[in-house]
């Protein structure tokens, strides 16, 4: 709050001695001119709050900036790095990443919306990345899912995944297997394959990209060229998902 305040009282105070030169008045001047920049202020404190509003949309506009660049030098990295799962339309054109984590409870919650955006819109390519960001049981469901997808292929993985993002008990090495044999997958090869250095290498590979993205939680979407940070209702998500689609047309 102390910085968004003195960035403010920066920007008033340029646009107020913006029509003389601050560096050619004597003490006794600057002085009184500070002293007539408090009292405009107390006397208009509206101004602020408009201080406020071109503050956060010039560091929007920054941040927007930003994140196009760090989309466009990691666009392999995100769209085709040749081992994350790929759901909706392996060839649809409107190009989504989701990073997730199976105990993030906003993840969960995001999790049937995001069924939905594929359903309701064909042309989503939707990479998943795995994240695990929360802990042990983050890491292993992570290791499980991964595993999964090598031994039992693309359509058991979604399914696993599902039913972890669904699942509100603790993720373990007890719960695991039970919850790969309900939805068909091969839980003692599983098991065998977590510990793979393969698995250890994709995950890393994960955690790295998201460094370099800025990106610190769950979840994490990027659509087209589009960083979205945290969870956002499904009516969010799919105006998005237009406004995207609009842009590339």
């Amino acid at each position: 709050m102390r910085f968004i305040l003195l960035s403010i009282a920066a920007m008033l105070f340029a646009g107020l001695a913006s029509a003389q030169s601050f560096g050619s008045m004597n003490e006794a001047e600057k002085a009184d001119f500070g002293a007539a920049v408090r009292a405009y202020l107390l006397e208009n404190p509206e101004v602020i709050m408009e201080a406020v509003a071109v503050l956060e949309q010039r560091q929007a506009a920054q941040e927007a900036s930003s994140d196009q660049e760090l989309i466009a030098q990691f666009s392999d990295q995100l769209f085709n790095d040749g081992y994350s799962h790929i759901a909706g339309n392996p060839d649809g054109t409107l190009l989504m990443v989701e990073f997730m984590d199976y105990k993030c409870g906003y993840c969960k919650r995001a999790h049937p919306d995001i069924l939905t955006l594929i359903e309701n819109n064909p042309d989503i390519r939707l990479v998943l990345k795995e994240f695990p960001i929360l802990g042990q049981e983050s890491t292993l469901a992570s290791r499980a899912a991964i595993a999964v997808l090598i031994n039992d292929g693309d359509d058991t993985y979604e399914a696993f995944a599902d039913a972890l993002m669904r699942e509100n008990g603790p993720l373990t090495e007890i719960s695991l297997p039970l919850i790969a044999e309900r939805i068909g997958a091969d839980s003692a090869k599983m098991m065998e394959t977590i510990p793979s250095p393969l698995i250890t290498q994709m995950i890393q590979s994960n955690r790295a990209l998201a460094q370099q993205m800025a990106i610190t939680g769950t979840p994490s979407f990027v659509v087209n060229n589009q960083m979205l940070r945290g969870y956002l209702p499904l009516a969010q998500m799919q105006q998005v998902i237009d406004q995207a689609r609009d842009a590339q047309n």
